[in-house]
């Protein structure tokens, strides 16, 4: 006999923005070179709502609907990922729903991960801490499904803040919160910018072509990867010493050194925004995820003459904070 019925947990997971370092977090990269980057979670989140009902199925509400009669039949891999490694069975319901579309590149597979698992946790009355949960989500993401991603997004969810991660050989993620002053946090915040360019896209043909390349040690794209590693340790660097014009000037230096991993980086299209930005007030900027469409993110201190540019040119700005609790429940009744 069941002890309770009818329970509601709701989650949240942020979505991030990556302000260095951005794909040097594969394993295919570091775990022969070790990883760094610089992450940051924004007031953008993906829910999952999780609800015990009166019947015995299955049911997942996402773009689909699944109604089964074991978890094990879900064709949702993450979600009959996560319910076999926590061990839900069945009599559980659960909706899924995105302050932002996926294929945008804010990393919200990751974000999907860990608020449903945070869920199921609270379901099975078990404490998780964050590194635990963001290692769950990461072997379900990378080690179950095979997915050729990074371990970024389920850290930066997961954890919340502006962190620095560093991924070592080992497969072990230190995790350091960035070292600002009050004053360039705000300065920070203030002075991104998120435009969408219209595209969305899979994120997985450019981190498939960069994991493979990798894992044959493609020199072309090792020596990428260093140098990108090396600007997201000289990104921290300005960052914690609050010189802002230098991190704009190596956020621009890493997009156009990003644009030549992949033909599918970038597009005419994306390359004229961006042109556009920088002659209006834009001292740098870059593509958010790994490419192809997404979110382009800018940074002035000229705002309102970029933002008039910009919605002249059609896109959409979406205003964020960061944000600083990571992943967390939102109610529990």
């Amino acid at each position: 006999m069941r002890e309770e019925t009818g329970r509601v947990i709701i989650t949240r997971s942020p979505l991030r923005i990556t302000l260095g370092g951005g794909g040097t977090d594969l394993p295919s990269y570091y775990r022969n070179h070790g990883g760094f980057l610089i992450s940051a979670a924004i007031d953008k989140y993906v829910y999952i709502t999780l609800h015990e009902p009166f019947t015995d199925d299955v049911i997942v509400k996402y773009s689909a609907l699944e109604k089964v009669k074991h978890a094990s039949e879900l064709q949702h891999p993450i979600v009959r990922e996560a319910l076999a490694l926590v061990g839900v069975e069945k009599h559980i319901e659960i909706a899924s729903m995105s302050d932002i579309p996926a294929g945008t590149g804010l990393g919200s597979s990751g974000s999907f991960t860990t608020a449903l698992l945070r869920a199921l946790h609270v379901l099975k009355k078990s404490f998780v801490d964050p590194a635990r949960l963001a290692e769950e989500a990461c072997y379900i993401e990378l080690e179950k499904l095979g997915e050729p991603v990074g371990k970024q997004d389920q850290y930066i969810a997961a954890f919340g803040g502006i962190t620095c991660f560093t991924f070592q050989p080992d497969d072990t993620v230190d995790v350091r919160p960035l070292a600002l002053a009050p004053n360039t946090l705000h300065n920070l915040e203030d002075n991104l910018t998120l435009f969408f360019t219209g595209y969305t896209r899979s994120a997985s043909e450019i981190l498939k072509d960069q994991d493979q390349r990798s894992r044959r040690n493609d020199d072309a794209m090792i020596q990428n990867l260093h140098f990108v590693k090396e600007l997201g340790c000289r990104s921290q660097a300005a960052l914690e010493k609050g010189d802002l014009h230098q991190f704009a000037e190596l956020m621009h230096c890493h997009w156009e050194h990003k644009k030549s991993r992949s033909q599918g980086m970038s597009n005419s299209t994306i390359d004229d925004l961006y042109a556009l930005a920088r002659r209006n007030g834009a001292l740098g900027g870059k593509v958010i995820g790994a490419g192809g469409g997404g979110f382009l993110m800018l940074y002035s201190e000229d705002k309102t003459r970029l933002r008039q540019i910009m919605s002249d040119a059609g896109l959409r700005e979406i205003r964020f904070r960061f944000d600083f609790a990571g992943t967390h429940v939102v109610a529990h009744a």
